[in-house]
């Protein structure tokens, strides 16, 4: 038979069941407390790098790449259209100043010059020819204009002579007015001829001056050909090494065309790469350290360029050491670019454990563990990170990444 079960046990039943699942809970809570405990709070010494905060000074830096090239290297361009003949200087020669790099077969531009000297001496002929043939009209209008000059003398004598006569009533009036006539027409002839010797004598400059400006251009193409020609002779202008040349033998060459490269390997520069959205912080003169291994090489921004390729800006740096032995021409080197500087400031080495946001936390280690400690950090570069406080120069942090313990506020460091 059934019966009731009473409030009473109900009741008990229940408290049972909460205390059961309360215990659960902390066991549960306790067990992943315990082990993170066992696997979060603590670290091997040799798991982790760690540093000394120090005073001293710090630049802020912005990075970019950078490429090693000679500060001098020339560009040797063929002066005139040939052909490669012979190659005297191979790649990785040194040359001296004045040395033959390679020849060129200059025949075609030899007879294009003899070709032209040619022309030059029969257009100097034509001027002289022009210069007789002027001369002769010339001279036979000014006779002309003699014989009318005569002319004009004998007709004034003339009417002199018809108006004694009119006079002493030897002559007509018409006599005098035919004679006064005949003289005024050979003074309006004479004028006429004067006026083309003045209009001949302005033809003949322009048409010498045309001819003479004619010879003076053709004359200028051949000493420009000839200079040409002469510069064709493919030298060395200064001391160097060949780092480029042309081998192809026999190809065509025209004018304008590289032939051979020398640079000075005594003496380089940095081209330098940057993203353009630096653009608003790169500017000529900020100081440039170029890092090839682990030595450092400072320099100066001397020349940005101004145009953007595919997003990148490029510029020039000076090197204050430009001989260092360890440049080398195409060398890959990473820049930096100096925005900022300060002195006698908080710092301590740059490593993983900085994430580039202000304030975030690190690890101060003291007497075997590692305290959790919330700084505010400045200025960084790629070898230090400012300080600005809840640090004291002396103090010992772990410069390694330390993710890993997010939720640790201590450590235990064991050997």
């Amino acid at each position: 038979m059934d019966t009731d079960v009473s409030e009473q046990v109900k009741a008990e039943r229940k408290r049972k069941i909460i205390l059961v699942i309360l215990v659960t809970t902390l066991s549960l809570f306790l067990a992943i407390w315990l082990l993170r405990s066992t696997i979060k709070s603590s670290i091997k010494k040799s798991a982790i790098n760690t540093a000394i905060v120090e005073k001293g000074n710090i630049e802020n830096t912005i990075s970019a790449s950078g490429e090693v090239l000679p500060e001098f290297e020339q560009t040797l361009t063929s002066p005139i259209n040939a052909s490669v003949q012979k190659i005297i200087m191979n790649a990785g020669s040194a040359v001296k100043a004045g040395q033959s790099l390679l020849t060129l077969d200059k025949s075609a531009s030899q007879m294009d010059y003899a070709k032209l000297k040619f022309q030059l001496a029969s257009r100097k002929n034509d001027i002289k020819k022009l210069k007789l043939q002027l001369d002769k009209s010339f001279y036979d209008i000014q006779s002309n204009n003699d014989v009318k000059q005569l002319r004009i003398n004998s007709l004034e004598a003339e009417v002199e002579i018809t108006r004694r006569l009119f006079n002493a009533g030897g002559g007509t009036r018409e006599d005098i007015e035919k004679a006064e006539l005949e003289l005024k027409v050979a003074r309006l002839e004479k004028k006429q001829l004067e006026n083309e010797i003045k209009s001949k004598q302005q033809t003949m400059q322009v048409e010498m001056k045309e001819a003479a400006i004619a010879s003076s251009i053709q004359e200028s193409d051949l000493h420009e050909l000839e200079r040409k020609l002469q510069l064709a002779d493919i030298v060395a202008s200064r001391e160097g090494v060949v780092t480029w040349v042309n081998k192809n033998i026999g190809s065509a060459i025209r004018e304008g065309d590289a032939l051979a490269r020398i640079a000075d390997l005594s003496s380089f520069k940095v081209q330098g790469s940057i993203s353009d959205n630096y653009l608003d912080q790169l500017r000529r003169g900020m100081t440039a350290i170029i890092r090839i291994n682990e030595v450092q090489v400072r320099g100066t921004v001397i020349n940005i360029q101004p145009s953007i390729q595919n997003g990148i800006l490029s510029f020039d740096i000076q090197l204050d050491e430009r001989n260092n032995k360890l440049l080398r021409p195409n060398m890959k080197v990473d820049v930096f670019l100096v925005t900022n500087s300060q002195t006698n400031v908080m710092r301590v080495a740059n490593g993983p454990a900085f994430k580039g946001m202000s304030p975030q936390d690190l690890f101060v280690v003291h007497n075997g563990k590692a305290e959790r400690r919330t700084v505010h950090t400045g200025m960084s570069n790629f070898d230090y990170v400012e300080i600005k406080d809840n640090l004291r120069p002396g103090d010992i942090i772990i410069t390694s990444d330390m993710s890993a313990y997010k939720n640790s506020d201590a450590i235990t460091i064991s050997d």
